[in-house]
């Protein structure tokens, strides 16, 4: 019979723990704390879709400033041609 540690360390349950496939890894007594940077506004999707903010409405913005310069804005001077 091995004798009784006093301490009641294992060290093969040290192991097994501190490994990340092991069944306590898996019942991580912290992983609900750390849920909430995943989901809501901070998941991948909604972290990627605000990379740019206001890319949609500057690009509408200026899309429409160029289709306005270009029907009702009309350049009066002719570059280019030549004076007799």
């Amino acid at each position: 019979m091995p004798a009784q540690n006093p301490t009641g360390f294992s060290i093969s349950e040290f192991k097994a723990a501190a490994s990340p496939r092991s069944a306590y890894a898996k019942r991580d007594p912290w992983a609900r704390y750390e849920a909430w940077r995943y989901t809501g506004p901070f998941s991948r999707l909604q972290r990627f879709k605000c990379i740019f903010p206001g890319f949609g409405i500057a690009s509408v913005a200026f899309a429409g400033y160029c289709a306005y310069e270009h029907f009702f804005l009309k350049d009066d001077h002719h570059h280019g041609d030549s004076h007799h």
